[in-house]
């Protein structure tokens, strides 16, 4: 049985620069997944983000923000460089992905610490643009659960547009965004040995907010680990969702397909 999904967040950039688009995109469709977002991480895939929504409106959305992992002095210019891409003619469907990454700060306290400043000045600046355009944002938040409940709230952004991606929290965190009206996606991490806490937190928020997501070419499920992730995996990733919450995968494709398109104006 082939069902329709539609991968929220994934980063095709690799793909179209090796000129092997039109066939990922042939395979994805094959595999039952009608659309794919694009997701932004810095000025440099933007535009092929862009250009891609533009060439193929039907299959491709696409996003703008900056990657915590990706901020670095003059980031304030990269930052900048956002709101023009919401003028254009073929407009971003979310700003993201953004937020706070902790995973990796320099072992030096002192740079530390200076990370940490750099990556919450950027996350601020987008969230002050997100509430300006009143649009969807895509959070990235690794080691920073806290601190981006935090600011997200201090912004005055709608928690009714607000997507925690790839959700490795608990259940207990999972409740506190959906009580304040956001989400989490879940990735195929749900398919891996010894995740309680996430399916925990799968189950916490159930169906009616779900959102799937394969974060390719990061992170394939289980049965592809150690190989290049790719939205063609994203059934596996809904037939493990499905039997974690007890319901048909046909019914959670549909359901976790139409949160998306909702929440992405796809």
């Amino acid at each position: 049985m082939v069902v329709r999904l539609l991968d929220s967040h994934c980063h095709p950039v690799a793909v179209a620069r090796q000129g092997k688009l039109s066939e990922w995109v042939t395979n994805v469709k094959a595999a039952g997944v009608e659309g794919v977002v694009a997701i932004g991480t810095d000025l440099d895939d933007w535009s092929e983000y862009r250009d891609m929504a533009q060439a193929q409106p039907d299959f491709f959305k696409h996003t703008v923000g900056l990657h915590p992992c990706h901020v670095t002095e003059g980031w304030e210019e990269t930052v900048a460089a956002i709101t023009p891409y919401f003028a254009d003619h073929t407009a971003p469907a979310a700003l993201g992905e953004i937020g706070l990454d902790y995973y990796r700060l320099p072992s030096d306290p002192a740079e530390s610490a200076q990370t940490k400043l750099m990556q919450q000045g950027a996350f601020r600046q987008q969230l002050m643009l997100a509430y300006q355009l009143d649009c969807p944002v895509v959070i990235h938040s690794r080691y920073a659960f806290a601190d981006c409940v935090k600011m997200i709230d201090e912004s005055g952004v709608d928690w009714r547009k607000v997507v925690f991606h790839c959700f490795v929290e608990g259940p207990e965190a999972v409740r506190e965004l959906n009580r304040r009206g956001g989400r989490a996606s879940f990735t195929g991490v749900i398919t891996y040995p010894n995740c309680p806490n996430i399916l925990g937190a799968l189950k916490a928020q159930g169906v009616a907010r779900l959102m799937l997501e394969t974060d390719a070419p990061y992170l394939s499920p289980q049965s592809k680990r150690g190989k290049e992730n790719t939205p063609a995996n994203l059934p596996e990733i809904a037939l493990k969702a499905a039997e974690v919450l007890g319901i048909p995968v046909d019914e959670l494709a549909e359901i976790a397909t139409l949160n998306a398109r909702a929440f992405f104006g796809f």
